[in-house]
């Protein structure tokens, strides 16, 4: 028999960030309860067009500059040789393939639950439920990823990799594994925070954090005798750049943010597990089947020899760059339905998503205008190699075509996520990549020999299948019924709580 669990107190002294409702009250999914009710579509469309960017700006800086620690690496390891780059890309292939995506994809559950349990009657359910979150990724995710990461150099040989590309590899590997469990925690934190408005504390923390690891980075790979590794320099820069970041984040949550979504540490958050197995499987399906499908797409293009690997690595890194944009726009668009949803304002929850999906075609026109203007310098900043360069400034036209279709996808996903159907958006990935984009990838690639070109004209037509129907399950939602699906799992957090008191 446990304790009863912690009351969860109404709170005080409103802010922007505290929650809007504080009572239980009956389901109503038919009345709005923001301060616009009585506007038009209209109004409401054109202050969503300023929220959803509003909330995007400082989650996308915090993106661009935590993924700086991922892109620094590759820069200053790609300037010492060719055959590091390629190392350095096929390690971070496999980091992404065996760790970073199912990580990712199982913390998107998170952005089902704890945006609407924020603006709902029961906020502490916010810290609740990231604590669940905690201890699944500790337990399942972060042990055996190590253990896969120690052990990278056979994999990597079986399949046919270079011997040197994959000892180098492995060897980043194995000392990038200390930065998983800061990883981990960083996914998890930045939902807790982002949740409830606090949209600059990891903007504010990677500020200070991004710059150290630059620096970090010169000294280690570039610096003087006495401390420079070379390459091994890079993965451990980064891994106490990660490290950092978590660090100075428990501080921030704990002393210098008003505890309104804490719940205290209790035999609670070992309960209803299996709502973000359920969530968080899906959303790896969703993520993660993404992220895959294009870890095999630099896998084949390793089969063109290192020069191709190394380009490939360069475009990856560009596109992946300018998918923080859209990605930003994504979870913007997440936390707010998702607060809105919690607020029980369904025609505003509706509004939100579709002005979302304006606001992504109008950055992604901007972000590819910019790629094809910069095409025949952009390389240069990655590598010197005359060859390296000429390759990817052919192909930089194509990715600037892909970031359009690539943002409305990934918003519509969000907008997936904020209502729970990560299950449906991990069908319409792998529909899209691997019954789609996969064999036109492959086909023009290789048999129509149009190389790494061919490889992206097909993950452009799945991305474009992708934006298409995903814009269209969001026309078609009814944003009633989803206010009623997150009463009745508050209703039955409260039920699953009582019973385990009882």
């Amino acid at each position: 028999m446990s304790s009863p669990s912690p009351s969860i107190p109404e709170p005080v002294d409103a802010t922007e960030s505290t929650p809007l409702f504080s009572t239980n009250g009956p389901i109503r999914a038919d009345t709005d309860t923001s301060k616009s009710d009585d506007a038009s579509t209209r109004t409401m469309f054109f202050q969503e067009l300023l929220t959803i960017p509003r909330y995007a700006l400082p989650i996308c800086s915090a993106q661009l500059l935590e993924y700086s620690i991922v892109l620094v690496p590759v820069i200053s390891l790609g300037h010492l040789s060719t055959t590091y780059l390629a190392a350095v890309s096929l390690g971070s292939m496999t980091a992404n393939v065996t760790g970073y995506s199912i990580l990712l994809g199982l913390t998107s559950g998170l952005d089902t639950v704890l945006p609407s349990a924020w603006t709902s009657s029961e906020p502490r359910l916010v810290g609740l439920w990231a604590q669940r979150m905690a201890f699944l990724l500790g337990i399942i995710e972060v042990i055996s990823m190590s253990l896969v990461w120690f052990n990278a150099e056979p994999i990597l040989l079986a399949l046919k990799q270079d011997p040197e590309v994959a000892r180098l590899a492995a060897l980043y590997l194995r000392w990038y594994s200390f930065s998983l469990p800061a990883f981990a925690f960083n996914c998890i934190s930045r939902r807790y925070f982002q949740s409830q408005g606090h949209f600059y504390i990891q903007t504010r923390i990677i500020c200070i954090a991004a710059p150290l690891n630059i620096l970090a980075n010169y000294l280690l790979v570039w610096g003087p005798a006495s401390i420079r590794l070379g390459f091994i320099g890079a993965p451990i820069a980064s891994a106490l750049t990660t490290s950092l970041i978590s660090l100075t984040s428990l501080i921030h949550g704990a002393y210098l943010i008003p505890q309104t979504a804490w719940y205290p540490l209790t035999m609670h958050m070992f309960t209803n597990l299996g709502v973000l197995v359920r969530l968080g499987l899906a959303g790896i399906g969703q993520l993660a089947s993404e992220w895959w499908a294009w870890e095999l797409v630099a896998l084949a293009a390793s089969f063109f020899g290192p020069t191709a690997l190394a380009a490939q690595s360069i475009l990856i890194s560009t596109s992946a760059t300018v998918f923080q944009l859209g990605y930003a726009i994504a979870n913007a668009t997440s936390i707010r339905v998702g607060n809105l949803l919690g607020e029980k304002n369904a025609r505003r929850a509706e509004v939100a998503a579709k002005s979302s999906l304006v606001v992504v075609l109008f950055s992604s026109l901007v972000t590819s205008l910019m790629l094809v203007v910069s095409r025949h310098s952009w390389a240069r900043m990655f590598n010197n190699d005359a060859a390296v360069v000429e390759l990817v400034s052919g192909v930089l036209p194509l990715i600037a075509l892909y970031q359009i279709v690539d943002g409305n996808s990934i918003v519509a996903a969000g907008i997936l996520r904020a209502r729970g159907q990560q299950f449906i958006g991990a069908i319409l990935n792998i529909t899209a990549y691997y019954v789609i984009g996969m064999p036109v990838a492959y086909w023009l690639a290789f048999e129509r020999h149009l190389g790494l070109g061919g490889l992206w004209v097909g993950y452009i037509v799945a991305l474009t299948y992708c934006a298409v129907v995903g814009t269209v399950l969001c026309f078609m939602t009814d944003w009633k019924e989803e206010v009623l699906k997150v009463e009745r799992r508050l209703a039955e957090e409260r039920l699953q709580q009582a019973n385990y008191d009882a």
